[in-house]
């Protein structure tokens, strides 16, 4: 269909229609008369449709109030009133995603899905859920997802509950998190920018009632909306559902959602401020600093995207000269960098982790010094165009980790439409790196430098330190706090509250009746495709080594991966082998040094780098397969100069540099410790699993708390140890890099598998001929059942065992299990009742059966849910059409939507596992004959599961004392 400019197409006046090459795309752009609703279209032919519909929200105090929002109105509205019906389109959708985000000034709800219907349905409920939340007749909500006082009875002791609070309190725990909420706070002191949108769980208990409801009346309403429209539906029924259905019912309103710039500093502003370690904790090196400066606004399309590569180049690449010069003077153990451009203003960072607050003055110094220096003296014209490619190499090959393109480009687009931009601008990148590119025959980049940070006062230094035992100092002035307000209450206040109490947990315990249930729209079993998406591998040979092809698409990107059988090395060096992967093309080789040679991976491809990858077997529960991969991502005709890159790393690689084997190993460490605090539940799940599992113990001694401890002992050795280190990684080599142990993936057409085995005696060169030796790996089983102490303010609590151990077998029943008990069991009992951010179950082929928390005030009430969930499985019953719900929400995970590389990935990790497709078509069945008697008869495997009481906690130390009981071992994790 063809659309006129001026002309008005239900409700919504087409103000402008144009070709954006960059991302292949017809965009248009609609106002809608009546109300003043933007919306921008991208035609295109991806199917994954997406919709998305952002309201800007600025907050005003730290309560959080957008981001409870941003969960209330998913609980139940006008048409839908389910108590959940978020979880209820999980359950029943083919969504390919489906989400709502909080951020510093705006609030967004986007989907997409491949199904016509569903896509409809799904803009449905999003629609109703923003305009007619419940949140106005149900004052539960507020008090379920933001905060409530918790009393049962009138002797307990009186607590703060919700979800929320419970996830901003464990947001609050990372260090990495205070600092980058601080950084806003030091630099907008007159501005939105700075309150915390998520909230501050100090604040988010003055949330009243009346300002909740207050700032959805303000804010969410159609002339403050921004709606967007992607892929290959119809716009014309897409236009019609929206005006018609909603927009039609609301009159353009006057909102002063306007947010102001925030004037410039007259000079540097100056924050020092703490966050917890534990009691036992050394407070040596735990201090973080961060230099800020705000650069320009984010309407600026140039300086949009030339302060991305400008930061890439100071302080991402291989010895960045802004981060090397900082390392080199010994302020820290790691540095990396900040571009915000998602905001107003946008923020430029230079963040120094494991340093000393006396090291402030230098830090300034340093930064300031190497930055004059390279004003002056010029930039490497190498490094400046090793930036320039891989930043164009990422924005075309628009591969963004699994996250569909159009939502991409939304929050791409909302980056300056918010600020009554053009929204375009940001997507029509050619023109700005062309620009850009001149930085290679003149002083463009030095010219940002003096002018955004050099000569900039509106910037801001934070020093974060660290203080024993702050999370107890506060969590007890909490308590104190908490029972002087409650000591000063009269019988009848007390009563109130234990009332209001029940009346939540009342509302939480009853299910939503079948009449309420059906209210959310549910596709048909004729809606869900019978077949599994074609993920194999063809066989083939390139010069005597098997190569695994994936066919597919990739805009003429092959994407490589080497696979070195890595069994070839003994059991005792697998932290050895992991710490390898992670240093090469990192350091040194006898061609290149390691600045030079991230120059020339940068120029020539998408990026080089190694990995150590295990593979559990699917059929037995003791065999596992690992490899040492070498992936590499580059344009068809650049395949050859990448595999003699590659090639160098594999034979030339020099550990002669001592003290950059020591940078990467401290950086490596730093990140790892962010892990802890931020994604704890994979640390203790994966420490959890290696109790049982011969791959999780592998696993552990890889990437989890094992192999942390394994960096930390060598960092804190290192004089005495770097030597044998080093022998260690020359064995390793020596037996890995082998012909005879290699497998070579290619994911893309003809044309790259061509290119591929055309060249690939680059590597066989290189590689030892000798007869491989395959290790056989020892496993012992043991229980252990750790309370893992770190100064958090939440848990991560997880639990499980090996089912096939245990005499059962695996169906794709199970997977239908695992979306009940995810979605319904644990998300009431551990995230809406126990106020967790969040909960899950993992059960896979191979046997391992896991429950997890996020961010959990709770340790034995969680345990106590875990334990229960076989009576729960006994007793479980529902209508066929819930089961059909919980069976589409099946398939939805099934088939979630992958890019050609992850498809690669995928079809690689199937045919190492021996997943044949029979397997997958077989296991689709199980999932869609899968009845309510299925799910009663996992009873028994979940209770047996359970009774095995192999059990972690990771989290706040105090909380853990006080349940020691629970655990045979107590480890300081931090110690």
């Amino acid at each position: 269909m063809n659309y006129n400019l001026g002309k008005i197409y239900h409700g919504f006046k087409l103000h402008r229609e144009e070709k954006v090459e960059e991302i292949n795309s017809i965009a248009r752009v609609f106002i809608h008369e009546k109300t003043g609703a933007k919306l921008l279209h991208l035609e295109n032919d991806d199917s994954n449709k997406v919709f998305a519909i952002g309201f800007k929200t600025p907050p005003s105090d730290d309560t959080g109030v957008a981001h409870i929002l941003e969960h209330s109105v998913l609980c139940g509205s006008r048409k839908f009133p389910t108590k959940e019906p978020f979880v209820e389109l999980i359950k029943g959708s083919l969504n390919t995603f489906l989400n709502a985000m909080t951020f510093s000034d705006k609030t967004i709800y986007p989907l997409a899905s491949k199904n016509e219907k569903d896509f409809f349905n799904l803009m449905d409920v999003y629609l109703d859920a923003v305009f007619y939340p419940n949140i106005y007749n149900t004052k539960e909500i507020l008090m379920q997802e933001g905060w409530h006082y918790e009393l049962e009875n009138a002797e307990d002791e009186l607590t703060y509950k919700g979800v929320v609070y419970n996830e901003m309190k464990g947001a609050f725990s990372s260090p990495d998190g205070v600092l980058m909420r601080g950084i806003q706070k030091s630099l907008f002191e007159h501005n939105t920018y700075g309150f915390e949108s998520g909230g501050d769980p100090e604040f988010i208990p003055d949330l009243t009632e009346e300002e909740f409801l207050g700032f959805h009346s303000k804010y969410y309403h159609p002339s403050n909306s921004y709606i967007f429209l992607y892929g290959d539906g119809n716009l014309d029924e897409r236009l019609a559902f929206i005006n018609d259905n909603y927009l039609n019912n609301f009159e353009k309103k006057d909102i002063d959602a306007e947010i102001l710039p925030e004037k410039p500093f007259k000079e540097m502003k100056e924050v020092v401020t703490e966050y917890s370690i534990s009691n036992e904790d050394n407070e040596d090196e735990k201090t973080f600093m961060a230099l800020n400066f705000v650069t320009g606004e984010c309407t600026n399309d140039e300086l949009y995207i030339s302060l991305s590569v400008l930061e890439y180049l100071l302080l991402e690449t291989q010895g960045a000269p802004l981060k090397q010069a900082i390392l080199d003077a010994n302020l820290g153990k790691d540095v990396y960098g900040s571009f915000d451009n998602g905001i107003l203003q946008p923020v430029f960072s230079i963040v120094l982790k494991n340093s000393d607050a006396n090291k402030k003055e230098k830090f300034k110094n340093v930064v300031f010094d190497t930055l004059k220096s390279l004003v002056k003296n010029g930039i490497d014209k190498k490094l400046i165009e090793a930036c320039i490619n891989i930043t164009e190499f990422k924005l075309r090959e628009a591969d963004f980790q699994g996250m569909p393109k159009g939502l991409f480009y939304y929050m791409t687009a909302m980056d300056s439409w918010l600020h009554d931009g053009d929204p375009l601008i940001h997507l029509k990148y050619e023109k700005n790196m062309e620009k850009i590119k001149k930085a290679l025959t003149s002083n463009y980049f030095e010219q940002l430098i003096e002018k955004y940070i050099l000569n900039n006062n509106h910037s801001s230094l934070i020093v974060l330190a660290p203080k024993r035992g702050l999370a107890d100092e506060k969590d007890k002035k909490l308590r104190t706090g908490l029972k002087k307000y409650k000591e000063n209450l009269s019988v009848e206040e007390i009563q109130d509250i234990i009332n209001e109490t029940k009346s939540l947990i009342n509302r939480q315990n009853t299910p939503d009746s079948e009449e309420i249930l059906e209210t959310i729209p549910v596709l048909s079993i004729d809606d869900i495709d019978q077949k599994v998406e074609e993920l194999s591998v063809i066989e083939e040979d390139a010069s005597g080594v098997k190569l695994l092809h994936h066919d597919a698409f990739t805009s003429k990107i092959a994407y490589l991966d080497f696979m070195f059988d890595s069994r070839t090395i003994a059991q005792e060096d697998i932290s050895y082998l992991s710490l390898l992967t992670t240093l090469l093309g990192k350091i040194n080789t006898k061609t290149y040094s390691y600045v030079d040679l991230s120059n020339e991976i940068l120029i020539n491809t998408g990026g080089i780098y190694f990995k150590n990858e295990v593979y559990g077997d699917s059929k037995d529960v003791l065999r596992y397969s690992t490899y040492l991969e070498g992936h590499c991502s580059v344009v068809v005709d650049r395949v050859p100069r990448a595999l003699e890159i590659l090639a160098d790393i594999i034979k030339n690689t020099s550990f002669e540099d001592k003290k950059r084997i020591r940078e990467l190993i401290r950086v490596l460490i730093s990140r790892i410790e962010m892990k802890l605090m931020d994604r704890g539940h994979q640390v203790a799940t994966t420490r959890l699993g290696a109790y049982f599992s011969p791959a999780y113990e592998y696993i552990e001694k890889t990437s989890g708390y094992e192999y942390y401890k394994f960096l930390k002992e060598i960092e804190n050795n290192f004089d005495d140890r770097i030597d044998s280190v080093i022998l260690k990684f020359q064995a390793i080599m020596n037996k890995v890099f082998n012909k005879n142990s290699l497998i070579v993936a290619v994911t893309g057409k003809d044309e790259e598998v061509s290119a591929v085995k055309k060249n690939v005696s680059e590597i066989l060169e290189v590689l030892s001929d000798e007869e491989v030796q395959i290790n056989k790996y020892s496993f012992h089983e043991e229980n252990k059942n750790e309370g893992m102490l770190t100064p958090s303010n939440v848990q991560y609590v997880a639990k499980g065992y090996n089912y096939k151990k245990l005499g059962y077998e695996y169906t794709g029943k199970l997977l239908v299990l695992k979306t009940i008990i995810g979605m319904d069991y644990l998300w009431n009992k551990v995230r809406v009742q126990g106020g967790a951010y969040g909960a899950f179950a993992n059960i896979v082929r191979s046997g391992n059966f896991m429950f997890a928390s996020y961010r959990d005030p709770n340790i034995k009430e969680t345990l106590k849910t875990y334990d229960n969930a076989a009576k729960y499985l006994d007793n479980f019953t529902t209508t066929d059409r819930e089961m059909l719900k919980y069976i589409i929400g099946t398939i939805s995970e099934l088939d979630m939507q992958l890019t050609p590389s992850m498809a690669g990935d995928a079809a690689v990790s199937y045919y190492i596992r021996r997943i044949s497709k029979a397997d997958r078509q077989q296991e689709r069945k199980e999932v869609l004959s899968t009845t309510v008697k299925d799910i009663n008869n996992f009873s028994k495997l979940v209770a047996d599961v359970m009774k095995m009481n192999y059990i972690v906690v990771l989290g706040n130390d105090g909380k853990i004392k006080e349940n020691k009981d629970v655990f045979k071992n107590l480890e300081n994790v931090f110690n």
